[in-house]
């Protein structure tokens, strides 16, 4: 017998095994996706993972019976920019149905124009919506080191978005804990990991929401 004969044995073997596989295997038992496309907030930055507000999230899904494979694909540092730019490879390999969107907070501290933080948000939500996927977009605002004009300039970004792409927003991720005594890391950025229930509180009501019925037009109020 021939190296080819044994070669289209091992093709049609594989076909046949391939076909037998139950629908939904691949796809972790039928299993959808949520992808979290974040910064070091995210990224649960200073502590364990394993404490950090999207690992509840995951936890909190399944102790609700919610079959949703949470995808964290956040990275401390990451821009807005850099997050368009892994946007399409993720939503590739992921297939996600809906999207968290926690960026913008890098961009504002290294001064960057609120028209690009509009312009990277909208082409990340844009993208997320042309392939079927449902966004919740999470609102950052920034200390007032560049000035109000700035700040007042670049917090206004993320309802514009929401506005504009009709997709949920939570309007400042850490309304519930930046001012909270003990609930912040030295750095007066990031949130301890003691906080990171809180965060979960806050945004939980919208992810519901996200997870039910595709999110709100435009707002969602936690």
């Amino acid at each position: 017998m021939t190296t080819a004969f044994f070669r289209r044995l091992l093709a049609h073997f594989s076909l046949i095994l391939l076909l037998s596989v139950p629908a939904g295997i691949a796809s972790a038992n039928g299993s959808e996706t949520l992808l979290v496309l974040g910064d070091s907030i995210s990224a649960a930055y200073g502590f364990d993972e394993a404490r950090g507000w999207v690992q509840l999230l995951r936890e909190r899904l399944q102790e609700r019976g919610r079959t949703v494979r949470v995808v964290n694909a956040s990275i401390s540092g990451e821009t807005t920019s850099g997050g368009l730019t892994r946007l399409p490879r993720l939503m590739q390999a992921h297939s996600p149905r809906w999207l968290i969107v926690e960026l913008g907070g890098n961009d504002g501290l290294r001064g960057y124009p609120p028209q690009t933080l509009q312009r990277n948000l909208q082409a990340m939500v844009k993208l997320a919506k042309d392939a079927g996927t449902e966004v919740l977009l999470l609102g950052m605002r920034i200390p007032p080191n560049y000035g109000r004009a700035y700040t007042d300039a670049f917090a206004a970004v993320y309802p514009r978005v929401a506005k504009a792409e009709q997709v949920a927003l939570v309007p400042f991720f850490l309304e519930t804990v930046a001012l909270k005594e003990g609930a912040m890391q030295s750095d007066g950025i990031h949130p301890t990991a003691k906080a990171q229930p809180a965060l979960l509180e806050h945004v939980w009501p919208c992810v519901e929401s996200l997870l039910a019925e595709g999110g709100k037009d435009g707002s969602c109020t936690p």
